[in-house]
């Protein structure tokens, strides 16, 4: 087995500066351990790679993840790098996705097109590395979580929204401390106007139902996989309740949703491999993909 590592940061800002200055955990595995990983292009865009992370031996299964960073410029999946490195010191895959951000090309379409390039590149680089594609879980953190559960959903969507018909469909979802519902999200200013910039519409303006439904988790359900929605009783910056209203609105669409609300966890938790909610995420993990 290899050896876990772990990481904490304060804020998002701290957790991208640790990012590129702390020891790569990732690099650890492959220089100590093994692991091989390469990166993939899925555009011309800096933003548009995503890294595919492989254990040494036999795979448990595969995971995508998402970032975080309210949607915005100027975070990238190396904030996933810690949890990253936990999934393959355990034996899985991992496809760490990044994706423009707004202020660096992103928005609606470009970033729900991105993150579902990025999804089903997976369906071609997967099988040519002997990654089984069969059995992968999808999970996001933050703005990432909301992404997650949106790319989970894509199935769902008409044939000419952005996103739809995907080649690559994962059979099961996790948002940590996500913005699964964007229309409340934006009459709440949940990270102020992070809402209003993804989608491209003003701050005070409602989210339009037409808009909600191919972009909010919440307006998609059912999404049709099994999910795990879990989130820190401590976060302040996405709001604990964004998770607690979500589940049972999911639920009675019929979908599987899982509520896990850890007590004393801060929204950075879950990017730490030691927490609790991380904890949590890794025992979903077994059961919904070995």
């Amino acid at each position: 087995m290899l050896r876990r590592r772990t990481f904490l940061a304060g804020s998002i800002a701290a957790a991208a500066a640790l990012a590129g200055c702390a020891p790569d955990p990732v690099a650890e595995l492959v220089e100590e351990d093994g692991a091989v990983t390469t990166t993939h292009e899925y555009g011309d865009d800096p933003a548009q790679v995503c890294d595919l992370i492989l254990p040494p031996g036999e795979q448990r299964g595969t995971v995508i993840l998402v970032h975080g960073g309210f949607w915005q410029a100027g975070y990238d999946r190396s904030l996933e790098d810690a949890v990253a490195a936990d999934l393959v010191a355990d034996g899985y895959a991992v496809w760490n996705v990044d994706y423009r951000g707004v202020g660096a090309g992103g928005g609606h379409p470009a970033t729900f097109t991105d993150v579902a390039a990025a999804v089903d590149l997976l369906a071609t680089v997967g099988p040519e590395a002997g990654v089984a594609i069969d059995r992968v879980a999808i999970v996001g953190h933050s703005a990432g979580g909301h992404l997650a559960l949106w790319a989970a959903g894509r199935h769902l969507l008409p044939a000419d929204a952005p996103g739809a018909n995907p080649a690559l469909s994962p059979i099961a979802a996790c948002s940590q401390a996500g913005v699964n519902d964007l229309v409340t999200a934006q009459a709440e200013s949940v990270g102020g106007g992070a809402v209003a910039s993804i989608l491209g519409i003003s701050p005070d303006e409602p989210v339009p139902a037409e808009l909600a439904a191919t972009t909010s988790p919440q307006q998609m359900v059912p999404l049709g996989v099994p999910q795990l929605i879990v989130t820190g009783d401590a976060d302040v910056l996405v709001p604990p309740w964004l998770s607690e209203d979500y589940a049972p609105v999911a639920t009675a669409a019929g979908d599987d949703v899982t509520l896990e609300v850890v007590a004393g966890e801060d929204h950075f938790a879950h990017l730490d491999p030691g927490s609790g909610s991380w904890a949590r995420v890794r025992a979903w993990l077994i059961d919904v993909i070995g």
